[in-house]
Formats: C-alpha cells, sequence, structure tokens
C-alpha cells in the first residue's frame, strides 16, 4: 500500500475493477441501474455519521460515496457517454453559474436575493434542457427516486414558485383537517376501498407536508427527528418495564402508558 492515495489512484483502481480481462467478476456484472440502491444506502450512511456527530465515520461514508461517483464515471466513459473529467466539468460550470455572486459580477448580499437567484438560474437550466420537448412544466427534472417526503416538498414548492399555493400556513393547516375527514370517512366505510384509503392517506401526508413546507421546515428531518425521540422512548419503556420483572409484550396497556408517561 501506498502512503497517500489520490483522485487519479482511485481512478486507476476503479479502472482495474472493471478490467475486463483481470477485473473482480461480481463488478464486471454490475450496471448503472443495478447499483442505485447501494449509492442510496451510502448517501443514508454519511447522513447517520452526520446525525449521530461520528465524524470520524464520516470520513469513511464520504470515501465511500465519492467511491460510487467514481463507479458511475466509469460506466459511463465504456458507455462513450461521459467521463470523470466530464463531472467535474459539468459540477465546476454548475458552480458558477449557480453563484454569480461570488464567481461572476453580480452583487446579492441578503440571503433571499441569493435564493431567488438561485432559483432563477435552475428554472433557466430546465428550460434549456427541455427547449427541444413540446412542452415544459414546473415540475420537470425531480427525481422519482427521492424519498417521498422530500419528494412531496419540491412538488410543493416548484408550485408555489409559480404561485400555485396557499397565501398562509393555517389554509394549508384546513386543507389537513378535511383530509383527516375524509380519511375517516373511508376507515369507516361499511365495505372498506383498500386503494381509496391509500389514496386518501397519501393525500392526508401531502397536506402535512405542505403545512411543514409553509411553516420553514424540513418535513424528512422533522419526521426523522420524531422516529429518534419515539425509538428513544421506546427503548427506556422496555428498560422499565424489565425493572418491574416483565416483558413489554406481557404489560398491559394501563402500565404501559404509565410507563411513557414516566419516560417522557
Amino acid at each position: 500500500m501506498k502512503e497517500k492515495y489520490t483522485i487519479n489512484d482511485l481512478r486507476k483502481m476503479v479502472e482495474q475493477l472493471r478490467n475486463p480481462d483481470t477485473g473482480c467478476p461480481w463488478h464486471l456484472q454490475q450496471n448503472f441501474a443495478s447499483i442505485t440502491k447501494f449509492t442510496l444506502e451510502e448517501a443514508y450512511e454519511v447522513v447517520d455519521s452526520i446525525e449521530n456527530d461520528d465524524l470520524k465515520g464520516l470520513e469513511g461514508e464520504l470515501g465511500d460515496l465519492l467511491y460510487h461517483v467514481l463507479y458511475y464515471a466509469k460506466l459511463g466513459q465504456e458507455q462513450a457517454l461521459f467521463n470523470f473529467d466530464d463531472v467535474i466539468q459539468q459540477l465546476a460550470a454548475k458552480l458558477i453559474q449557480r453563484h454569480p455572486h461570488v464567481f461572476g459580477e453580480i452583487k446579492l448580499q441578503s440571503e433571499s436575493e441569493i435564493v431567488a437567484a438561485w432559483q432563477k438560474q435552475k428554472s433557466k437550466e430546465r428550460l434549456e434542457s427541455h427547449k427541444n420537448t413540446v412542452q415544459h412544466s414546473a415540475l420537470d427534472n425531480i427525481p422519482n427516486a427521492l424519498p417521498a417526503l422530500v419528494r412531496a416538498a419540491k412538488i410543493q414548492q416548484r408550485a408555489a414558485d409559480v404561485k400555485f399555493d396557499f397565501e398562509h400556513y393555517k389554509q394549508a393547516l384546513s386543507k389537513v383537517y378535511e383530509e383527516v375527514d375524509e380519511v375517516v370517512e373511508e376507515a369507516d366505510a361499511a365495505v372498506i376501498d383498500t386503494d381509496k384509503l391509500e389514496e386518501e392517506l397519501g393525500d392526508l401526508l401531502f397536506s402535512v407536508v405542505n403545512v411543514t413546507r409553509h411553516l420553514k421546515q424540513d418535513p424528512e428531518q422533522a419526521l426523522r427527528k420524531a422516529n429518534e425521540k419515539f425509538e428513544k422512548r421506546f427503548r427506556q419503556v422496555e428498560v422499565l418495564a424489565l425493572q418491574n420483572g416483565k416483558s413489554l409484550s406481557d404489560c398491559s396497556i394501563r402500565e404501559m402508558e404509565s410507563f411513557w408517561q414516566k419516560v417522557k
């Protein structure tokens, strides 16, 4: 092993892994689609390291994510689509175009001005990418693979960018109450239509995301924190049950509620 490796060393390693004659058989079977699930896992592991304040672990997770970038670039090169240098070129150009207040002559002072310029540039890029298509939509280029909460917020923000939005969070909140009533109506039906019930539950979740967005909060982050809070409290409830000589499944509802109130 070398004392210090560079990005070029990593690129050569990926080339060796993909060498048709001497490479790794597993790697030679992979394509763009087959490794996307692993890329998502690596991205979430980066987030997990940050949220757990594991900055040493973050170093390794960022390396794993970088490896995936290099791997996709290699696949692109093999198919004469693009290579790693093209990826760098695209990124550099995008950073310059989206930050004219840093790399250009435009002077932007406030955060609102910077965000507005960013959105304007992204909209321009979307128009460019669809200039040969019949119709352009404000909702173009929102990845389907995004987590549903993230994608919902992006869809809503794009709609809001063209003024298709409630004026106040209370209007969005009233929509939540409306969707709750519709869920109850479907759930209480004499014969439950599961497809319709799923649809109404989806509408309810979508409307909750909209309230979250109106209140300037990140719905994905809010739910992640709620998950963590519940998990922490649930584990404490399990400990209390054990301290009382029981497993949680042996406790009554009243006992579990008592434990829950103690850990809140």
